[in-house]
């Protein structure tokens, strides 16, 4: 035992990576009995998650990944699985109170593509950026001006923040906020999905938008060769200002920092890029939630109190974890599973998703986790995972034996 947990090294190390990086996506629910309903929205959850592995795969070029596309389908399996809990509640309600009605039978629809969100499914989302792109090329002809740069970011900010009447939630508290399809139909957007739709909108009218995140930020403009141009103020604002909104004129974030030099110097987000900083925000998101009625509570807390010596670790720990909100839990989780597909070498981010599994009592998928989390992480954080996850696997070990005693029933003397 003390074998496994040791920090991995040389083969050790390489029989590690070969392990499986992530869970099925169909470990975020369990099995249905006897809803047809319920087993359909499963099938929705793994397809959804299939075709966002497939959608942000390394074998396609970064410049071929469809932001849009692939952030549907994580709204789409967040969707299926809040309607595959309602439905094995509804079944639960229907099995205790015989004059409730039975649920009706799923709706037809043959993919995830066809799901509805919010009134629409996730192709009529998609043509509801094409039908924002066609507005934006309406204006420019009622003003039958020539597709300047200026011009054409100003029609782009006008459909968007004017007759759209998009805006930027600094502050985040309602999740529809973070869904790219519940942005589209609220208008209420974070600072990366608000980005994501102007970057789309732009693609469309054939013209460029890159971004970078700077402080809580993150910030778009078009790639020129001439990055002064950005910054000369005309009508009151310059360029940059046009594109990023009120935040590069507020002296307290970093953006009002940014001028024609340093602009230079910030490293431009890819596609995949983009996508993990929307899925981070929804894994911050999810665990403050979850753990709302434990102010201040951190995911690696755990972690320094089993490495100081002086402070007991004891086996019993799983019963006295504080309580946390299981379905926002599991949210994070698959949020935190579908960033992993992303950056599967990240060690910070395996170390974080093992202990969401641990705080959701999955101890034997979270010592796999933070075993493989030591190959990658530098020295000293190997050290303080190292007597957590001994730990850990003997309350696995524990657990395990316990549940193995349940099923055998009672002991017998012959």
């Amino acid at each position: 035992m003390n074998h496994a947990m040791a920090t991995p090294t040389g083969n050790a190390a390489a029989k590690i990576t070969r392990l499986p990086f992530l869970p099925l996506a169909s470990s975020a629910v369990a099995k249905p009995r006897n809803s047809s309903r319920a087993n359909f929205y499963k099938e929705v959850l793994e397809s959804a998650r299939d075709k966002f592995t497939r959608a942000i795969s390394f074998q396609s070029k970064d410049k071929d990944i469809s932001l849009a596309k692939a952030l549907h389908y994580v709204a789409a399996e967040d969707e299926a699985y809040l309607a595959y809990n309602r439905e094995i509640d509804a079944f639960a309600l229907q099995n205790e109170r015989s004059d409730t009605s039975s649920p009706h039978d799923a709706q037809g629809f043959e993919a995830v593509e066809n799901m509805p969100m919010d009134g629409k499914n996730m192709n009529e989302w998609l043509v509801e950026i094409d039908a924002i792109a066609k507005e934006v090329e309406a204006e420019l002809v009622s003003r039958d001006i020539g597709c300047h740069l200026a011009e054409v970011l100003e029609a782009v900010n006008k459909v968007l923040f004017e007759t759209r009447g998009f805006k930027r939630s600094h502050v985040v508290v309602d999740s529809k906020c973070l869904y790219l399809h519940s942005v589209l139909s609220s208008g209420s957007a974070s600072a990366i999905l608000l980005s994501v739709i102007y970057i789309e909108v732009c693609r469309r009218l054939n013209l460029t938008i890159v971004g970078s995140r700077v402080g809580d930020e993150f910030l778009i403009w078009p790639p020129t060769g001439n990055p002064e141009e950005l910054f000369k103020v005309t009508s009151g604002r310059s360029l940059f200002g046009i594109v990023n909104g009120k935040c590069v004129d507020d002296p307290r974030s970093k953006a009002s920092d940014i001028n024609s030099s340093s602009l230079l110097g910030l490293e431009i987000a890819t596609n995949r890029d983009i996508i993990g900083i929307a899925l981070a925000n929804l894994i911050r998101f999810y665990w403050k939630r979850a753990s709302k009625t434990n102010y201040g509570l951190m995911l690696t807390s755990p972690l320094r109190s089993a490495h100081r010596s002086e402070e007991k670790f004891s086996k019993d720990n799983c019963s006295e974890m504080p309580l946390l909100r299981p379905q926002e839990l599991r949210l994070a989780i698959m949020a935190s599973e579908r960033l992993l597909i992303l950056q599967p070498h990240s060690w910070a981010l395996r170390r974080d998703y093992g202990m969401m599994l641990y705080y959701n009592r999955e101890y034997e998928a979270a010592v796999q986790e933070l075993s493989i989390c030591m190959a990658f992480a530098p020295e000293e954080e190997s050290e303080v995972l190292e007597p957590f996850v001994e730990k850990l696997h003997l309350m696995r070990l524990e657990k395990s034996w316990k549940s193995s005693l349940g099923q055998k029933g009672r002991l017998t003397v012959t």
